[in-house]
């Protein structure tokens, strides 16, 4: 998955958008006005070791489902810049299938989804 079909992917789903506002070069998808995933889309460095573009996709997942994803793939790391207890790194090095990738941008995207207060529920229904 390149980062042109991961952003088509995610702005595929009900209430989706996406913007920048780190830098040019980080994007964050929102649903309905709340994260659910971020990447670097540029050249991006993470504890020193330089990467290329999309070299990972930070996303919210359950406390208990991001333990065990960590401890069974070498590519999904507790979330970089971000509460580690809630959010995954996952690194886009080829290593994990795109229908995992998809399968977690669904999970992310239904646990902030979820979380959005009644009003905001009710207008991502309408859409």
């Amino acid at each position: 998955m390149d980062y042109g079909e991961y952003r088509d992917y995610c702005l595929s789903k009900k209430g989706v958008t996406e913007d920048f506002p780190f830098d040019p070069a980080t994007s964050c998808m929102r649903v309905m006005g709340k994260i659910f995933a971020i990447t670097d889309i540029g050249d991006g460095v993470v504890a020193g070791e330089p990467l290329g573009p999309f070299a990972f996709i930070n996303m919210k997942c359950d406390p208990e489902k991001a333990a065990q994803l960590r401890e069974e793939y070498d590519a999904i790391k507790p979330g970089w810049h971000m509460n580690k207890k809630n959010w995954n790194s996952v690194f886009m090095d080829g290593s994990l299938p795109e229908s995992l990738v998809k399968e977690l941008l669904d999970h992310s995207y239904a646990l902030v989804a979820n979380s959005l207060p009644r009003a905001l529920k009710e207008e991502l229904k309408s859409l």
